[in-house]
C-alpha cells in the first residue's frame, strides 16, 4: 500500500526527528543559538574556515565547546547544509559521558552513518555498549544509528540488537526496535523468518507507543501473514484510540485489509439493519431486529472494529480521518457510510494539499453514492482563492451530484465559473456543462443554447472548448441542429485553437448532407491553408474531402485530388499514410480491392454518441486514500483489497480465552493458592457476565481481559529472558517473606472469607506486588511495598536491596502486625461494603495489566529514598454527580480525598455523598453491575434504604488508567437508573511522594528530552512568595513538596496512581518571570499539568 508507505517514511524517521529536536532544544540558555551561529559563520568566514573552527571546537577538552559545536552542526543539517566532512571529528565524541552531547552526536550519526560506513564501523563497539545504557534515549539512539549503517557484514549484530531491544523495559526502545526491523529487512531480506519472530513478539506488546510501529514493520516485512493478527485483533481494536496518530493510520489500513479477508460482506441484499444508524452503531447484536429468515448477521468483531474507529473521525490529524473514512467505505454497511460525510467535509477547511487528496476521494465516492454529499453541496462551491486543481475537483464533485432537483442551482453556479479569469477552469466548466446535458435529458437543450452563446465569447479558450462540447452534444440529435452547425461554420475563420477547428471540420463532414452548400466552401478554404495547419486539423481536412467526394463528387472532385496530393508529400507520416489509404478507398482504379465498394458504408457509417464520463469512474478499483488512487495507476508496494469471502472463516481463531485460562491456572499453581476453588469462582463469574451483558460489550470485555493476561505472560517471559537472576532472586525473597507472615494472618483472615478470596486472586495474578501490598496494613507501608515490588519487577534492581530486606526481616514484621491490628476495625467495616462477585472478577482480571504497566516503565526503579507522603492539601470542593431534579429526589456529590485507595493500588479514592431530598424513602441504591465503560470501578455495596431528607457518605475507587477520560456508570435505585459520569482533573490522578533534593535532581536528569515540558510565565512582584507558589501548586495537583536549599526554586514530586510513573515539577522564580518545568514519562499528563500550573500561578493572590 504505497499510499501508506509514503506516510511510513516520515513515520519511521519520526523518532529520530523528535530526539533531534529535543536534543537541540535542551541547554538553550548557552549563548548563541544554532541559527544565529550558522548565520554568523556564513556571513564572516568561508566554508572551509567554518568547518575548521568546528573541528577545533569538537577536539577541545571543554564539554561546553563540544556541545556548542554539535548544536551548530545539527543546525546546519536542519537547514539542508552538507556537514558530512565533519564525520571523523564528530564520531570521536560518541563515547562522551555528557548525555546531551551524546544525544546530539547520535542525531548526526543517524543522518550520515550510511554515507560514511567505514568510519561508522570503527565505532560499532561503542554503539553496542550504548545499547546497555541506563538512559532509554541513548539505548534507542544507539539502535537507530546501528540500523542506519547499511553494511551486510553487521547484519548478525543488528539482528541481535533488535532481539534484545524488543524485550527492553522501555516502550520507546521497543518502538525503535520495530523501526529497525524494516531497515534490516531492506538490507537483508533473508532475515525475514527471524524478523517475523520479533514482529510476533512485539505484536503482543500492550504499550500503545509500540503498536503503530510494529504494525508498520508487519506491513513492510510480511503483510500476507494474517495469522499473526488473529490473536491480537481485538487488542489492536481496543487500543486504537490511544495509539499515536500516525500509528492509527497504519493500523487502520492494516485492519481494513484484514477485515476484507475475515468477514462476510455487509452489502448483501438479504442483510437487514435497523434504519436508525445511531442505534445500529451503539446497540449490541442481540438488540438488533434481524429476521430469522435473513441469514446475514454481522460478526461481533466486525462491529467492534467499526465501533472503535468511529471516535477517530473527530481526530485533528487529517490522515487519521481519511483512514477511518476509507475503512467505513470499504467495510461498513451501506446505511452507515454516511457517518463519515461530515468529517470529510470538515477537512476541506484545511490547506490545499489536504483538500486535494480529500476531494479526490470524495469525487470517487460521489459517483457511487450521490446522496452522501448532496446535503453539503454548498461546501463544494468554488472560491476565488482556490487553486486551479482544487477548483477542478470541486467542479467534478458538483457535476457528480447533479440531478433533476438541483441542476438549476448548479447551472447558475457554472454560469459564474465560465466567466472566470482562470482559462483552464473555465474550459473545465464547459466540459462539466456538457456532462450535465448528457446525463440529464431535461436540460440538454438549455445547455446547448448556452454553449452556442459562448461561441461569441472573446476568450478563445472558452470558444474552443464550447465547440468541442457542442460537437459531442450534436451527435445525440444532429438533424434538429443544422442551424448550430451553420453558425459554427461562420465562426470557423476566427477560431485558431486546433482542437476546435478539427471539431468543426468533423461536424461538417459527418453531417455534410444537412449543410450541402456550406461544406464544399469550407473545404475550398481549407485547401488554401492545408500546409500551415496543425496535424490534427490536416487529418480532419482529409476526412472531410473524402466524405464530400462520396456525397458531392461533382463540386469537390478536383479539390479532393488536390488535397490528397498535398497530403501525399506531407512531413508527418501519419498524414501520408492516411492520404494513401483514403485515395485507394474512394478513388476506384484497377488496383483497388473489394474495400472500395464499401467506401461509403465505411466512411459515412453512423457513429454512436460519445458518453461523457467522470475521470474518476474507474478509480474505485484502488483503495481510497492510497497513492495508487491519487495517481490512478498501480504504484510500487500497493496491496490490493481482497474480495469479501463467500463464507466467513472460523471466527474462533481470534479467541484467546482458552490460552488465558491455562496461563491463569499456571500462575495459580506457582502462587501456591487453592486453584480449584478460585478457578471455579472465576469460571462461574465469567459465565454470569456473558449471560447478563450485551453481546457487543461482552466481546469487548473478553478481548480486553485476554489482552491483559496475554501481556502479563509476555512481560513475564521477557523479564525471565532478559534478567533471570534478578527476577528469581526477587521471587525467592518475596516467597520467603510471604511464608513468614502467613502464620500471623491466618486467624484474622478466617473471619473474612470474601477479602481472603480477593487477596488470593490478586496473589495469583500479580504475585509479589499484590502480596506485599495487601499485607502491609497502613498507607505508608502499602505505598512502600508497592514501590519495592515495582523495583523488583525492574530489570535494573540490584540484589543488595533484596538482601537488606531479608536481614532486617524481624523489625519489619513487628511494625506491620501492630498496624494491621489498628486498622482491623476499618477493614471489617470495609467488608460490609465488599463488592459483588462480578466486581472481584474484574479486579482480578485487571491486575495483570497493572503488572505489565509496571514492567513496561522505563523510569529507573524507585528506591527507598522515594517514599509516599500524606497529601499537603486536600480540597473540600464537592462536584455534582446527580442533581436532585434529574435523580427524582436522589442527589449525589463526589470529592477526591487525595488518599491512597484501600481498594486497589491503581485506584483513585473518591468520597460519595448521597442525599434524599424527596418525601419518600429510596430503596436499594447501588451502582449497576454492567455500567462500567472501561475503567475498573470498585462499587459500594447497595444502600438498602435512605430515609427522606437523610444523607449517607460512602467511599469508592476508580482506576482511570492515568487518563482524564470520564468514568461513566449508572447510579440505580429500586425503580430508576441514572447515567452519571466522574471527570477527574489531571491533578487528582497523582499521589504525593517525598525525596531528597539530590534524588530529585537525579531523577529529573533521567526524564529529559521528550519527557520534559516547560513554560515561562510573568508574575507581578507583589504576588511572588514561597507560600503562595506552594499553595497554588499543591492545590492544583496532588504533589508533595520537596525541601529546597535555594529560595527561588520550588520543587514538587508525585507519581501517577495507576502506573506509578514519576511526576516532577519545579518552579524557578526569576524576577519577574517564573519557569515551570514538568518532567514525567507520561507526556500527555505532563502537558496538561503544565497548562494547569500556568493558569494557577498567573492568578496568584498573595
Amino acid at each position: 500500500m504505497l499510499g501508506m508507505s509514503a506516510n511510513s517514511v516520515s513515520y519511521n524517521d519520526q523518532g529520530s526527528v523528535e530526539s533531534g529536536v529535543d536534543a537541540a532544544q535542551e541547554n538553550s540558555n548557552i549563548p548563541g543559538s544554532i541559527s544565529s551561529g550558522g548565520a554568523a559563520f556564513s556571513l564572516f568566514s568561508a566554508d572551509y574556515k567554518k568547518n575548521e573552527d568546528l573541528k577545533e571546537m569538537l577536539e577541545s577538552n571543554k564539554e561546553s565547546l563540544k556541545l556548542e559545536a554539535m548544536k551548530r552542526i545539527v543546525g546546519l543539517i536542519s537547514k539542508g547544509k552538507n556537514a558530512s566532512e565533519l564525520f571523523p571529528a564528530v564520531v570521536k565524541n560518541v563515547a562522551s559521558k555528557n548525555i546531551e552531547l551524546k544525544k546530539l552526536v547520535y542525531v548526526y550519526l543517524v543522518r550520515y552513518a550510511e554515507e560514511q560506513q567505514d568510519l561508522a564501523l570503527l565505532s560499532i563497539s561503542t554503539f553496542q555498549r550504548a545499547l546497555k545504557d541506563p538512559n532509554q534515549l541513548i539505548r534507542a539512539s544507539a539502535l537507530r544509528v546501528l540500523s542506519s549503517i547499511r553494511v551486510p557484514i553487521i547484519v548478525p549484530i543488528m539482528m541481535l540488537a533488535i532481539k534484545e531491544a524488543s524485550t527492553d523495559l522501555s516502550p520507546y526502545v521497543r518502538k525503535t526496535a520495530a523501526h529497525a526491523i524494516q531497515k534490516l529487512y531492506s538490507l537483508d531480506p533473508d532475515q525475514k523468518e527471524h524478523l517475523i519472530e520479533v514482529i510476533e513478539k512485539l505484536l503482543k506488546d500492550k504499550s500503545t507507543l509500540v503498536a503503530g510501529s510494529v504494525v508498520m514493520a508487519f506491513e513492510e516485512v510480511c503483510p500476507d501473514r494474517i495469522d499473526l493478527i488473529h490473536k491480537n485483533y481485538r487488542k489492536l481494536c481496543n487500543m486504537l484510540v490511544d495509539v499515536e496518530e500516525w500509528g492509527q493510520v497504519v493500523i487502520i489500513h492494516m485492519l481494513t485489509r484484514y477485515a476484507r479477508t475475515q468477514f462476510v460482506s455487509p452489502w448483501r441484499e438479504d442483510a437487514v439493519f435497523d434504519e436508525n444508524s445511531e442505534k445500529t452503531f451503539y446497540d449490541s447484536e442481540e438488540e438488533r431486529r434481524v429476521d430469522e429468515s435473513k441469514p446475514y448477521i454481522m460478526d461481533p468483531d466486525h462491529r467492534l472494529l467499526l465501533r472503535n474507529t468511529k471516535p477517530l473521525l473527530q481526530s485533528r490529524n487529517t490522515a487519521v480521518v481519511m483512514a477511518v473514512s476509507q475503512l467505513y467505505w470499504h467495510l461498513a454497511p451501506k446505511h452507515e457510510i454516511t457517518i463519515v460525510t461530515k468529517s470529510l467535509v470538515r477537512l476541506l477547511r484545511s490547506h490545499r494539499e489536504v483538500q486535494y487528496v480529500v476531494l479526490q476521494n470524495i469525487a470517487t465516492m460521489s459517483i457511487q453514492r450521490k446522496g452522501m454529499f448532496e446535503p453539503f453541496m454548498k461546501s463544494f462551491y468554488v472560491r476565488s482563492t482556490d487553486a486551479t486543481h482544487i477548483k477542478t475537483l470541486k467542479l467534478e464533485i458538483l457535476t457528480n451530484l447533479a440531478n433533476e432537483a438541483n441542476i438549476s442551482t448548479i447551472l447558475r453556479e457554472f454560469q459564474t465559473y465560465v466567466k472566470s479569469q482562470d482559462k483552464a477552469f473555465a474550459a473545465a466548466t464547459i466540459q462539466a456543462i456538457g456532462r450535465c446535458a448528457t446525463n440529464i435529458s431535461e436540460v440538454t437543450d438549455t445547455c446547448l443554447n448556452g454553449l452556442v452563446l459562448l461561441l461569441s465569447n472573446r476568450d478563445e479558450t472558452v470558444v474552443a472548448e464550447s465547440v468541442v462540447v457542442i460537437k459531442k452534444l450534436l451527435q445525440t440529435q444532429p438533424s434538429q441542429h443544422s442551424d448550430i452547425i451553420k453558425h459554427m461554420a461562420k465562426l470557423f475563420d476566427n477560431i485558431t485553437i486546433p482542437m476546435a477547428r478539427a471539431s468543426i471540420l468533423w461536424l461538417m463532414g459527418e453531417y455534410c448532407e444537412h449543410v450541402p452548400k456550406i461544406a464544399p466552401d469550407v473545404l475550398r478554404k481549407m485547401a488554401k491553408t492545408f500546409t500551415s495547419e496543425e496535424d490534427i486539423v490536416k487529418l480532419q481536412i482529409v476526412n472531410l474531402a473524402a466524405k464530400l467526394y462520396l456525397t458531392n463528387s461533382k463540386q469537390t472532385k478536383l479539390l479532393t485530388q488536390y488535397i490528397l496530393n498535398l497530403g501525399k508529400y506531407d512531413q508527418n507520416y501519419d498524414i501520408r499514410d492516411r492520404t494513401r489509404f483514403i485515395r485507394q478507398l474512394i478513388v476506384p482504379n484497377e488496383k483497388s480491392g473489394a474495400l472500395s465498394k464499401y467506401a461509403r458504408r465505411i466512411l459515412m457509417a453512423s457513429k454512436p454518441a460519445p458518453v461523457l464520463q467522470s475521470a474518476f469512474k474507474d478509480r474505485d478499483r484502488f483503495q481510497l486514500g492510497t497513492l495508487s488512487h491519487t495517481l490512478n495507476s498501480h504504484a510500487t508496494g500497493y496491496l490490493e483489497l481482497s474480495d469479501w469471502p463467500a463464507v466467513a472463516p472460523d471466527q474462533s481463531v481470534r479467541n484467546v480465552e482458552v490460552v488465558e485460562l491455562v496461563k491463569e491456572t499456571g500462575a495459580a499453581a506457582l502462587g501456591k493458592s487453592k486453584p480449584a476453588k478460585s478457578d471455579k469462582k472465576f469460571y462461574s463469574d465469567s459465565e454470569e457476565e456473558e449471560e447478563d451483558e450485551e453481546e457487543g460489550s461482552s466481546s469487548e470485555d473478553s478481548s480486553g481481559s485476554s489482552e491483559e493476561s496475554e501481556s502479563e505472560s509476555e512481560s513475564e517471559e521477557n523479564s525471565d529472558d532478559s534478567n533471570k537472576s534478578s527476577s528469581s532472586q526477587s521471587e525467592k525473597s518475596s516467597s520467603e517473606s510471604d511464608s513468614d507472615k502467613k502464620t500471623q494472618k491466618n486467624k484474622k483472615l478466617q473471619h473474612k472469607p470474601a477479602s481472603k478470596d480477593r487477596k488470593q486472586k490478586n496473589g495469583n495474578a500479580v504475585k509479589n506486588e499484590s502480596r506485599s501490598g495487601s499485607e502491609s496494613g497502613s498507607e505508608s507501608s502499602s505505598s512502600e511495598s508497592s514501590s519495592e515490588s515495582g523495583s523488583e519487577l525492574d530489570s535494573n534492581s540490584d540484589s543488595g536491596t533484596d538482601q537488606k530486606k531479608n536481614t532486617k526481616s524481624k523489625p519489619v514484621q513487628s511494625k506491620p502486625v501492630t498496624k494491621v491490628e489498628k486498622k482491623e476495625v476499618s477493614l471489617l467495616d470495609l467488608d460490609d461494603f465488599s463488592p459483588a462477585p462480578v466486581t472481584t472478577t474484574k479486579s482480578s482480571i485487571l491486575s495483570p495489566s497493572l503488572l505489565s504497566d509496571l514492567q513496561g516503565l522505563s523510569v529507573s526503579p524507585t528506591t527507598s529514598a522515594l517514599q509516599a507522603s500524606s497529601p499537603v492539601f486536600v480540597p473540600e470542593i464537592s462536584h455534582e454527580l446527580l442533581h436532585r431534579m434529574t435523580g427524582k429526589g436522589l442527589s449525589a456529590q463526589y470529592r477526591f480525598t487525595r488518599q491512597p485507595c484501600i481498594y486497589g493500588n491503581s485506584m483513585v479514592s473518591l468520597q460519595l455523598t448521597l442525599s434524599n431530598s424527596s418525601d419518600q424513602a429510596l430503596e436499594n441504591i447501588h451502582i449497576s453491575e454492567k455500567s462500567s465503560t472501561g475503567q475498573n470501578i470498585h462499587r459500594f455495596s447497595a444502600i438498602e434504604r435512605l430515609e427522606p431528607q437523610a444523607s449517607v457518605t460512602v467511599s469508592m475507587g476508580v482506576d482511570f488508567n492515568d487518563s482524564t477520560q470520564a468514568a461513566h456508570f449508572q447510579l440505580c435505585t429500586k425503580e430508576d437508573e441514572f447515567s452519571v459520569s466522574i471527570q477527574p482533573a489531571v491533578g487528582e490522578l497523582l499521589l504525593p511522594i517525598t525525596m531528597s533534593e539530590a534524588d530529585f535532581t537525579k531523577e529529573q536528569g533521567k526524564l529529559v528530552g521528550m519527557n520534559e515540558s516547560s513554560a515561562t510565565i510573568t508574575m507581578t512582584p507583589e504576588n511572588v512568595s514561597s507560600q503562595s507558589v506552594n499553595r497554588n501548586v499543591v492545590s492544583a495537583a496532588n504533589l508533595g513538596v520537596i525541601p529546597s536549599n535555594q529560595e527561588n526554586i520550588h520543587r514538587f514530586a508525585g507519581k501517577t496512581v495507576s502506573s506509578g510513573s514519576l511526576v516532577l515539577v519545579s518552579v524557578a522564580l526569576k524576577d519577574p518571570d517564573a519557569l515551570i518545568t514538568v518532567n514525567t514519562e507520561k507526556t500527555v499528563i505532563g502537558s496538561m499539568l503544565l497548562r494547569q500550573f500556568k493558569t494557577a500561578l498567573t492568578n496568584i493572590t498573595s
